[in-house]
């Protein structure tokens, strides 16, 4: 079981992050930036993160989706609504690189933490916004989460067309929450970058809806790229209502008969390799795409014949994708998963036992090494105040004022 290090390592580390992100989307950004080694302060409110309270454990404040968000970080609370809170959020602002807030800059503004106040502390720090909409335009002040976001990027509608009977439905995953935290990431690794060039610091925003509408019709605009138009809306590979892992004798498989040669081997495989060159459906990428529903169908009547154990060495001797279809339970016995430790128990206080995934990325000069538990809600608000030159008096009296707490 691994201890607490008294600092993380990794290409990050020495960059400190004071983080007043709550809920998914920040949270998985500047996780991703304490994973590699940035000391990642995390500011909460004196009720917590949301999250902590979602789920088994959320009785404790340590539910799974706030673990599973908020690892590697300290926890120190502050009241921001009161002078006193915001004073030390200032205070510890002095010394870090980076700011990070997902709510809207309206409100940042009442708070008095807009971006000319925290620059005239500290001029060199990167001040990273996540929120819903860009703030040049008609939709600045609405709200956002993942629903409407899926909703007014048009996911719901692919989600229309692809469905059989034409049911709407919403990705079943925080999708956009993580993807444009995974973009928040790299933009402010890249201001990180910026600054190390010109030694200055710099407002960034990272909108949600303008992060994933291309993100959405880079796949969906399709034949309205081009003006004038060439075709439909939708890539209809994608949008197919055969789509999906196909039943075999046994099972469930997915597999991707995709390139030229693909198709030949599995056409072969059939004893039917003289359809590529007789049936116009197979001439060419352009040709299956078109008719992506029929041959979706084709496959998926012929894979029943056969076992998945069957399917999965037929098509790999012939070097087409292939693979199970996973569930959540054996997703966790996979073996590759195995292979690699991807998977490993750590000791939470207060928690017990929880399953950890590895940093994704494998570094060959500066691993990220270490490991911080989830923290408890003001965990650190001691340590962390006593750093920026809070004396243990002055911390006593941030608590009586309610500014901070201690966990």
């Amino acid at each position: 079981m691994s201890s607490i290090p008294s600092s993380l390592s990794g290409p990050l580390a020495g960059v400190r992050v004071v983080d007043i992100t709550a809920v998914l989307m920040g949270p998985s950004a500047t996780q991703m930036l304490a994973d590699l080694g940035a000391d990642v302060i995390k500011i909460e409110p004196p009720g917590g993160d949301k999250t902590r309270a979602i789920g088994p454990m959320g009785d404790r404040k340590m539910g799974p989706i706030f673990l599973g968000a908020n690892r590697n970080k300290r926890s120190v609370v502050l009241d921001l609504k009161v002078p006193e809170g915001r004073q030390a959020l200032l205070k510890l602002a002095e010394t870090a690189d980076v700011l990070t807030y997902n709510v809207r800059p309206a409100a940042m503004a009442r708070l008095g933490l807009t971006y000319e106040a925290l620059r005239a502390v500290n001029p060199r720090l990167i001040y990273a916004g996540m929120f819903g909409f860009s703030q040049h335009g008609r939709y600045a002040p609405s709200p956002a989460f993942d629903d409407l976001i899926q909703a007014a990027t048009g996911v719901t509608a692919a989600m229309t067309a692809a469905s059989p009977d034409g049911t709407p439905g919403f990705v079943p995953l925080n999708l956009m929450d993580r993807s444009v935290g995974l973009y928040a990431f790299g933009v402010i690794a890249s201001a990180l970058y910026a600054r190390e060039k010109t030694g200055e610091g710099q407002r960034v925003d990272v909108p949600m809806f303008e992060t994933m509408v291309p993100y959405v019709l880079g796949d969906h605009l399709y034949g309205r790229k081009y003006l004038p138009a060439q075709g439909d809306f939708g890539y209809p590979r994608l949008l197919s209502s055969a789509r999906r892992p196909f039943r075999t004798k046994d099972a469930q498989v997915c597999c991707v008969i995709y390139q030229d040669h693909h198709w030949r081997a599995f056409l072969g495989i059939l004893g039917m390799g003289d359809l590529y060159e007789t049936d116009p459906r197979f001439r060419d990428i352009t040709t299956r795409t078109a008719h992506a529903d029929e041959l979706n169908r084709f496959v998926e009547k012929h894979l029943a014949e056969r076992t998945t154990a069957e399917w999965q060495q037929l098509l790999k001797e012939a070097d087409v994708p292939v693979f199970p279809a996973h569930t959540f339970e054996t997703l966790l016995e996979d073996e590759h998963l195995q292979d690699i430790g991807f998977f490993r128990d750590e000791e939470v206080p207060g928690v017990g036992t929880v399953r950890e995934t590895a940093v994704p990325s494998e570094w060959f000069g500066t691993p990220p090494q270490g490991y911080r538990p989830p923290p408890a809600l003001g965990q650190h608000s001691a340590e962390v105040l006593a750093e920026a030159g809070y004396s243990p008096a002055e911390i006593d009296r941030l608590v009586q004022s309610g500014a901070t707490h201690l966990s």
